[in-house]
């Protein structure tokens, strides 16, 4: 008689990150720049840290374990991540690289909005982990959470910039501006411009600047035919200035005005004609 069990496909098992331990101070020249020679061999031996290695590819922050809420959170060492936060059906994105202090999200009980959010490694790099252990070694030497402190609030700011340069109504002023807004940090000087080597696809920026996937294939393409960025979804091409690229794109507008304000008269005119 044969039996009725079939045998299921062993799934294979979810691999855990490699970790390693290391000195903070040394994978972190920031925060070795905080303390002079002396006080920074002190403190070496101390301020030790778990570290994981992260792969390209969708990622969940509780495999690096939870530093829970009496520790600073995730220092990203290396590497680029993209975290995605869904409101409704619309997506917003924010991008952190080296020297950026994460949490990983935990909405509030009361919180009215349903929210999620979906963490996705663009370049491989590493993260430490800054739990309760790491604030209390540390605990004689503030220095080390107020350059923390410093670099959170520089990540809120870059993020009220990323805000503003949404809010423009021309999306390839939006392009521009978030690109040389990016080159800022992962941008690398070349001949006539600047070079970005980050996997930014059509739907990733317009997830940064609030547009849909279609609508910035046709912006790039306009900057393009401008002369103005160039490339393709893991290398971008600035050309010139950001100053030159403002100039021109408000040139653009000035000529293009005229011909908008006199298509919306000409049927206007036509019916009273009629």
């Amino acid at each position: 008689m044969a039996s009725d069990h079939v045998e299921q496909p062993m799934q294979p098992a979810r691999q855990r990150p490699r970790a390693t331990y290391c000195y903070l101070l040394d994978v972190d020249a920031d925060l070795a720049q905080e303390f002079d020679i002396r006080m920074r061999m002190v403190v070496r031996q101390v301020a030790t840290v778990v570290v994981f290695e992260i792969g390209v590819g969708d990622c969940d922050p509780a495999q690096w374990s939870t530093p829970g809420t009496a520790a600073p959170g995730l220092l990203l060492l290396d590497g680029t991540i993209a975290v995605d936060v869904h409101v409704g059906d619309r997506t917003a994105t924010e991008l952190m690289g080296p020297g950026d202090l994460l949490q990983p999200w935990d909405p509030a009980a009361d919180e009215p909005l349903e929210r999620t959010a979906e963490w996705h490694v663009l370049l491989p790099g590493r993260v430490a982990i800054l739990d309760a252990g790491f604030a209390e070694r540390i605990r004689p030497w503030p220095q080390i959470l107020l350059a923390l402190l410093r670099r959170a609030g520089k990540r809120a700011s870059d993020l009220d910039v990323q805000r503003a340069i949404a809010c423009q109504p021309r999306l390839e002023v939006r392009l521009a501006l978030l690109l040389w807004h990016l080159g800022a940090r992962w941008g690398k000087v070349e001949p006539g411009g600047i070079r970005i080597s980050l996997p930014l696809t059509h739907r990733l920026l317009g997830q940064l600047v609030g547009a849909e996937r279609p609508s910035v294939s046709h912006a790039l393409a306009r900057l393009a035919e401008a002369g103005l960025v160039t490339g393709r979804a893991d290398e971008w091409h600035l050309h010139g200035t950001v100053e030159d690229h403002l100039a021109c794109l408000v040139e653009r507008d000035a000529h293009t005005a005229p011909h908008a304000r006199a298509s919306a008269r000409a049927p206007s005119m036509a019916a009273r004609r009629g």
